[in-house]
Parts: C-alpha cells; sequence; structure tokens
C-alpha cells in the first residue's frame, strides 16, 4: 500500500498555497502548512481532520520556524516535501525604495526560505531523502519589470540558492526545485499581498505605467489556474527525477524563452569582448 508523503507548506492562507493545501487534503496527505493567524488558516482551508496541522509561524524568527518543524515531526513523525510559498511582492523603483522596505522584502522573502531549510535540512539529511519547492516568480527569471526591482532581486534570489541548494544535496538524494510561476488568478496583485512605496517619484514614467497596467488590466484577467498549478506541484513531487527549474503557465514559459533568446543574441554579439579578457 502507498504511504502517502507529509507536505510542509509556508504561506498557505491564499493563492498558491492555499490552492494547494486544499489539493493534498482532498487527494488524502499529511499537511502542516503556515499562516501568521493559525485559526484563520484553519477555517479558510476548512478542513478539521487529524491530517492537517495548521501553524502560526514568524518565517523570519529561527527560534519559530524551529519549534513548527518539531511539531510537524511530532504529529506526522517525518517530512518529505517542503513548499516554501511565503512571499510578498513589493512595487517601487530602486531611487523610490527604503532600505527598511528592501530588507523587509528580503526578510520575508529570502531569509524566510533559509530559516525552513536550515530547519529540516537535519531530518532531511537523517533519512537521505526529501524535497523542496521554493516558490520563486518568472520576475526571478527575467527581470526587465520597470517597478520591481526589488522584488526581482528577492525572487532571483531564491533561484539562486535553490540552485546551490541542489548541488549541495545531491549526493544525499534530496531534490531542490525553484518554481517560477507566471500570472496566476490570486489576490497576489491586491492590498496585502502587494506593497507599494511610501514615497514615490513622478518622474519614473514606465514604473507608473506599469503599475497602471497591473491595477487595470491584469488583475482577474490572469492567465493562469491556481488548482492547475497545484495539481501540476503534485504530479511533479511524485516523479523519482524532479527538474531544477519549474516554469508554471503559458506566459511564464513564453517569458522564459524571450530570456533565453536576448542572452543568446547577447552572447553571440559580443562573443569577442567576452574572450578579449582570457591571457
Amino acid at each position: 500500500m502507498e504511504t502517502k508523503k507529509v507536505w510542509f507548506v509556508t504561506g498557505a492562507s491564499k493563492g498558491l498555497g492555499l490552492a494547494l493545501v486544499k489539493r493534498l487534503l482532498n487527494e488524502g496527505y499529511k499537511v502542516a502548512a503556515t499562516s501568521r493567524n493559525a485559526q484563520a488558516l484553519r477555517e479558510e482551508v476548512g478542513f478539521a481532520g487529524d491530517q492537517f496541522l495548521p501553524l502560526q509561524v514568524d518565517l523570519g524568527s529561527d527560534h519559530s520556524v524551529g519549534e513548527a518543524v518539531d511539531q510537524i515531526i511530532g504529529r506526522f513523525g517525518t517530512i518529505d516535501v517542503v513548499v516554501n510559498n511565503a512571499g510578498y511582492g513589493q512595487l517601487g523603483t530602486l531611487e523610490e525604495l527604503s532600505d527598511a522596505e528592501a530588507r523587509e522584502n528580503f526578510d520575508v522573502n529570502v531569509f524566510g526560505i533559509l530559516n525552513v531549510i536550515r530547519k529540516v535540512m537535519p531530518l532531511f539529511r537523517e533519512k537521505r531523502a526529501g524535497s523542496f519547492f521554493n516558490i520563486s516568480s518568472i520576475a526571478g527569471f527575467m527581470g526587465t519589470f520597470p517597478g520591481w526591482g526589488i522584488y526581482n532581486a528577492t525572487k532571483f534570489a531564491v533561484a539562486g540558492l535553490t540552485e546551490a541548494l541542489s548541488a549541495e544535496t545531491k549526493s544525499m538524494s534530496i531534490s531542490a526545485t525553484i518554481v517560477y510561476p507566471g500570472y496566476f488568478k490570486t489576490n497576489f496583485l491586491l492590498q496585502g499581498s502587494m506593497r507599494t512605496a511610501a514615497h514615490p517619484i513622478a518622474a519614473y514614467k514606465e514604473a507608473r505605467e506599469l503599475e497602471v497596467i497591473h491595477n487595470e488590466q491584469i488583475v482577474g484577467n490572469q492567465p493562469g489556474d491556481p488548482q492547475k498549478a497545484a495539481e501540476a506541484l503534485i504530479r511533479v513531487a511524485e516523479m523519482d527525477i524532479k527538474p531544477l527549474h519549474l516554469f508554471l503557465g503559458s506566459d511564464a514559459f513564453g517569458m522564459a524563452h524571450s530570456k533565453i533568446g536576448m542572452l543568446q543574441s547577447d552572447l553571440d554579439a559580443f562573443e569577442n569582448v567576452s574572450k578579449s579578457t582570457d591571457y
């Protein structure tokens, strides 16, 4: 009889995280999930069985994350799959955003993931098995979005640390996958998941125009279905060989190919300059 994996999902109170948790529970998996309010998470998920462990966790606190991991192991005995999904969007050009605004975005989007990895890895090392799915964004692969620089930087950081993690844990049979979602029909672009610069500068025409496009054209018209994203993650988690890079959504897939084309163009155009620096 197949033993269902134990999943640990952060940032599960809305969006892709919520869709994933509901799908997992519906399919009989054991799920631990985090939010800033455990009771609100329980009500949002609408599942009262022993297979679900909602946790109120401060992902920025190494101690809080450690306590959560201990609770999961105490309840379910192990963890098999970790989905580092918690995060928020920070809009604002590089000049507009304060050091505090930028650091807070990194604290949640990057250092929260590092806290989870550090606390879960001893278990994964001991059993020489486990999977990480770190949620980046297509903005963590293609960064040419004016007014999204700091958010892009956090998601590029997620991609970079995950690539390193995959290499560091290869001999332990532990996998690490970077997930690059495109636009999904969630509340990510709404208040609470998206913050704007406290002191915007009107001169940044391109950034202001992109904000209007998101507010007036993209919200409500995102092509991605979060239910299908959840299905895709579960399907990949059950594969013996998992990808290092996983793009979700036809828009993300297309933008990835566009970025690869731009890279190839620059490599070809400036090959002589690139190679001119060798001894």
